[in-house]
């Protein structure tokens, strides 16, 4: 029977692609490059659970675009909210996550933050530093990404 072979053709290739789906996820994150032009400064958060000042983001979950998953990360990491929008700039391969993990990263021009960022059991710190001044442990990656935004070093594929 013609409709039960392609039934069952359809049900195999869909249990195939759930299988591949499910051994090797690939994993998205998104970063924010805040930019405060008025005052030559950059919005930079350190973890409790890791060492250096990192760009805020995290990752994009099932059902999130990457523009709700910036927007979610920039307040819970920052107390800001996006008043216009981001610009795509790049998607990196993030190969000291996993084999399969990509980070989109954003530039974020117009905004508002609606208090300072407090310290809690994540965020030990975050704020808006300087251009000239980024603070001592600053990583290197965040440094890449500054300098290929603000300065056309060209851009990396690498996170």
């Amino acid at each position: 029977n013609m409709s039960s072979q392609s039934l069952f053709a359809r049900a195999r290739g869909k249990f195939f692609h759930y299988y591949f789906l499910a051994k090797r996820p690939m994993t998205l994150g998104v970063r924010a490059l805040v930019l405060n032009e008025a005052e030559n400064s950059v919005f930079l958060v350190r973890h409790t659970y890791v060492p250096g000042w990192y760009l805020p983001g995290g990752g994009v979950e099932r059902n999130e675009t990457f523009r709700q998953a910036l927007a979610k990360e920039l307040q819970e990491e920052g107390n800001i909210a996006l008043s216009g929008e981001p610009h795509l700039f790049n998607i990196y391969f993030n190969r000291r996550a996993s084999i399969r993990d990509h980070v989109a990263l954003f530039v974020v021009r117009a905004f508002d933050q609606t208090a300072p960022r407090r310290p809690d059991r994540e965020i030990a710190e975050a704020g808006f530093f300087s251009l000239d001044h980024l603070p001592e442990g600053t990583t290197a990656s965040t440094k890449r990404r500054l300098d290929e935004v603000l300065n056309g070093r060209p851009v990396e594929e690498h996170w």
